[in-house]
């Protein structure tokens, strides 16, 4: 019975999530400077250089600051100060894509809508289902 009731509430976060992400996405494109790709993945250019930009199969080197709507703090190689080394084609969808439209130097903003990301699943305790993610990034190198 426990078990049931525990499946039953993830399954109504899981609606909540979708709800709030969908909110959010909606209010996001609306504000100046904020584009949206045909898949939805949603950017803001903060930094642009022009150069090389990476592949689908490239490893490159970036620095990331992951977060929830939330503002919870996934990953944060900014206060680490150690960029991180990353194939491109390991990655959730939404941040194949964003990182392909990166000049080496430049520094986006993403917001990964649910189904670009992790989806229905999260990832357990760390990411729920249905998350909306946020990702502040600057591509340091194409390895």
């Amino acid at each position: 019975m426990a078990r049931r009731e525990k499946k039953s509430r993830n399954k109504g976060s899981a609606g909540n999530n979708r709800k709030t992400g969908e909110d959010f996405l909606f209010q996001n494109q609306q504000k100046e400077g904020v584009f949206e790709s045909d898949s939805g993945l949603q950017y803001l250019i903060l930094e642009e250089k022009s150069g090389a930009k990476p592949g689908m199969f490239d490893t490159v080197l970036i620095h990331q600051r992951a977060l929830l709507l939330d503002g919870k703090i996934l990953e944060d190689t900014y206060r680490q100060n150690q960029p991180a080394e990353v194939k491109i084609d390991e990655l959730i969808e939404g941040l194949q894509e964003g990182l392909q439209m990166m000049s080496v130097g430049s520094r986006y903003k993403f917001w990964v809508p649910a189904d670009l990301a992790w989806g229905r699943k999260g990832t357990g305790n760390k990411i729920p289902p249905n998350a909306v993610l946020a990702f502040d990034i600057r591509l340091v190198e194409i390895c």
